[in-house]
């Protein structure tokens, strides 16, 4: 996060990956509670689909890609539908690059939450991007889970969702199945390209391996035997721990102070 630290590193087992700072991104899941985020993230993960629902209160997990001989982070924060501490869901919105907004097309109040979320997130993002002099745009992607249910449950027309991101490029809606695994890896795969992202960081679009192979993983020569011809690979880190808060507080003043911005200037208020 500081300056003369420009290499991200991930420990995990006897295998300590390093990625260049301008590689690594943080994507941000928000929505209200039951709504299905955890399961949208499993399926990313893992291609996994747990039908018991536990409450999340906040879960971190980072996955790191060999692409074309390039290392890249991302770093996956699943918020709680609860928003318990609403300053710390603004440092999470405050540093996240890419977003993915929830909410189950059967709950009407889902949907309501998540154009509330999408208000706060262009309000707070504008509030940075004055202080830094950013030109960067804000990768983010609605999305309406729960599509396999019958009709008749639906609540949210497809048009009110489509509304929501129709007059920004950088914006996308889907409407997604995490249980059926439906338009799941499509979502993703619009959202790389928003955001200008490797679109092999899409579930389908890379080989998945072990943690065993960390030691050579960040080798541009990285090959896996059995499939020459890929020259993309991902890998979870199962030890990955969410940066502190003090952290992410530093990371964001570093940008602001980066930009020439003095110490005494108003900042964006996280609380």
């Amino acid at each position: 996060f500081q300056d003369q630290a420009m290499m991200k590193t991930m420990s995990g087992g006897n295998c300590t990956l390093n990625v260049p700072a301008k590689n690594s991104y943080r994507m941000v899941v928000l929505g209200a509670s039951r709504v299905g985020k955890s399961s949208i993230v499993s399926r990313f993960l893992n291609g996994r689909f747990e039908d018991q629902y536990t409450p999340t209160i906040e879960d971190f997990h980072r996955k790191v890609y060999n692409i074309r001989g390039d290392m890249y982070q991302l770093d996956i924060l699943d918020t709680s539908g609860n928003h318990p501490f609403p300053a710390m869901r603004r440092l999470s919105i405050l540093t996240g690059d890419v977003f993915i907004l929830v909410f189950s097309l059967d709950n009407r109040e889902s949907f309501d939450e998540v154009k509330r979320l999408q208000k706060q997130i262009l309000e707070v993002k504008s509030c940075l991007k004055n202080k830094t002099k950013e030109s960067a745009d804000l990768p983010m992607v609605i999305c309406g889970n729960k599509n396999d249910h019958s009709e008749i449950y639906r609540k949210v027309r497809s048009d009110e969702g489509e509304n929501l991101v129709s007059s920004d490029e950088n914006c996308a809606y889907f409407e997604v199945s995490a249980k059926k695994n439906t338009n799941v890896d499509e979502m993703f795969y619009v959202l790389f390209s928003m955001a200008k992202l490797p679109h092999e960081m899409s579930p389908a679009l890379h080989r998945k391996i072990s943690i065993q192979y960390g030691d050579t993983f960040q080798q541009k020569s990285f090959r896996m035997r059995r499939v020459k011809d890929m020259d993309a690979y991902g890998m979870i880190s199962p030890f990955a721990r969410r940066p502190s808060v003090n952290s992410d507080l530093k990371y964001i003043k570093s940008k602001v102070l980066r930009e020439g911005q003095s110490r005494e200037r108003e900042k964006c208020t996280i609380q």
